[in-house]
């Protein structure tokens, strides 16, 4: 049991996604998450003023696990052609490990996220500034040839949906899905790469 004074959001969220992947976004209360908790659903409120805010919060948490691992990718020296390979191909691996590893908690992501369009549109962002700062990079290093960096990384990030955008979970269980993955990533990198 927790008591109210040791509560930290992070124990809140914890208990937030058990809870939502048990009932559902449909079903789960603050109450619900507090009684995991041992704590009134008074101590939830302290940390997060709304059920709406508490969803957000579990929702940006969700997508934010990614944004570290690919922004260590982005920030690192070397060869741009491989840190981009390898940050898409990261990218593919985190989503398809949630969906298939956990597909309660997923389900229950893809209700949140389709409720909070401005969150994912600033996800979206995040990831579309890091395929660009890579692509930035090729250029100076001459690997890929002078284009508009952002008009770029938005066409990657689109040409290759079908490998991060939940939409197409279902098909990521596929045996034939690394090696689609790999069809595609050769043919933008043709398209990407100095003459």
């Amino acid at each position: 049991m927790t008591t109210d004074s040791a509560l930290t959001p992070e124990q809140i969220l914890s208990a937030a996604e058990d809870v939502l992947r048990r009932f559902g976004p449909a079903k789960a209360t603050v109450v619900d998450i507090a009684r995991t908790l041992g704590v009134s659903h008074g101590s939830v409120y302290r940390h997060f003023p709304s059920k709406a805010a508490l969803r957000e919060a579990v929702t940006q948490r969700w997508l934010d696990q990614a944004h570290h691992t690919l922004a260590a990718i982005t920030a690192e020296r070397g060869p741009a052609v491989e840190r981009l390979h390898r940050w898409l191909a990261t990218l593919f691996a985190a989503k398809r490990k949630k969906a298939l590893d956990d597909p309660e908690l997923f389900a229950t992501y893809m209700t949140l996220v389709n409720e909070l369009s401005a969150t994912v549109e600033a996800h979206i962002e995040t990831l579309t500034t890091q395929i660009a700062t890579i692509i930035q990079d090729g250029i100076h290093q001459g690997e890929f040839r002078p284009t508009h960096v952002a008009t770029a990384a938005r066409a990657v990030f689109q040409a290759t949906a079908h490998f991060h955008d939940p939409v197409h979970a279902a098909e990521w269980a596929d045996p034939k899905c690394e090696t689609d993955f790999e069809a595609l990533w050769n043919l933008l990198l043709t398209g990407l790469r100095s003459r």
